[in-house]
This record gives C-alpha cells, sequence and structure tokens, in this order.
C-alpha cells in the first residue's frame, strides 16, 4: 500500500525541465550561500564543465563559483 501512495504522489509531483547540470549548480549555490565551505575542488571544476565552462586546473575555487553563479543567472 506504501509502494502505490508512493507512486502517486511521485506521479502528481510537477516535474522539473531544467537541465540536470543547472540543478547540480543551484544545489551547489545553495549549500554556499547556506553557509556551506565546498571541500572538494574536482566537483566544482566538473559542474563548471558541464555548464559549457572553460576551467583552469590553477584557477581560484572562488573565481570559478562566480562564473557558475553568472552562468546560472544566464540561463
Amino acid at each position: 500500500m506504501n509502494t502505490l501512495i508512493s507512486r502517486l504522489l511521485n506521479w502528481l509531483k510537477p516535474h522539473d525541465n531544467t537541465p540536470a547540470e543547472i540543478r547540480r549548480a543551484r544545489q551547489l549555490i545553495a549549500a554556499i550561500d547556506a553557509g556551506g565551505i565546498p571541500l572538494d575542488p574536482t566537483r566544482i571544476c566538473r559542474i563548471a564543465e558541464d555548464l559549457g565552462l572553460e576551467v583552469s586546473k590553477k584557477a581560484r575555487m572562488e573565481d570559478t563559483i562566480a562564473r557558475i553563479r553568472a552562468a546560472i543567472e544566464r540561463y
């Protein structure tokens, strides 16, 4: 019975049509804005690259995050 209710609720839930890379970037920015500190620079570079940004491995994390913010605003 629980499975049936879960499936019905999932079916009724509005679907988010934004691309996965935009959702991941928004989650990252929301976590940073909530006071989180990103500990994995590789993950941040991967998110930026998924958005189509070219990121140098020597780039500062703050600069990359600023570019991700700008890319989200353009979307």
